[in-house]
């Protein structure tokens, strides 16, 4: 089995205007973690500002947010505009690469984190989301139903993943 490769940056990269992103869709979990095993076990770089294991942890923790809900929440006028006019947009993606989190939301960022570290938080919590039918209330959409939460998961998995490109072994 190939080492998945970590990618380390000298200076962060400016995600919204990265080129050369894989063009990534997702249409159910198993979309996702079969293209999270493929990459976690085989040569790949990333173009971004994270590596593969921060990725996939992330990934996870969005998926743990909207079980167990978010220590968060968008202030109220900001959550309205979201609701009002980009909760579609976010749904059918893709979503915009380039967003920096808010302080408030720090928990979402990851810190290093193998491939294989990643992918195993990412099988547990997927595990959890294909069980448990009760969903939290998204810190800036407010209520979506579980058909919608699936939907905006697999939109920002997309997003992140577009990221990570595979290496040719030959």
């Amino acid at each position: 089995m190939a080492v998945a490769q970590n990618t380390t940056r000298e200076s962060k990269v400016n995600t919204a205007k990265a080129s050369g992103r894989r063009s990534v869709r997702y249409n159910s979990i198993d979309d996702l973690l079969a293209d999270a095993e493929r990459l976690a076990k085989s040569p790949h770089r990333t173009i971004g500002n994270w590596s593969l294991g921060m990725i996939l942890k992330h990934i996870s923790d969005a998926y743990k947010m909207g079980l167990d809900g978010a220590a968060f929440m968008a202030p109220w006028p900001l959550r309205w505009y979201l609701r009002t006019f980009m909760k579609q947009r976010f749904l059918q993606g893709p979503m915009p690469a380039g967003f920096k989190l808010p302080k408030r939301a720090a928990s979402l960022l990851p810190s290093e984190t193998s491939p294989a570290d990643g992918l195993a938080a990412l099988q547990k919590v997927t595990s959890r989301w294909k069980s448990e039918s009760q969903r939290a209330i998204h810190p800036a959409l407010g209520n979506l139903t579980p058909a919608e939460w699936d939907q905006l998961e697999l939109r920002h998995a997309e997003l992140h993943m577009s990221f990570v490109l595979p290496e040719s072994s030959g």
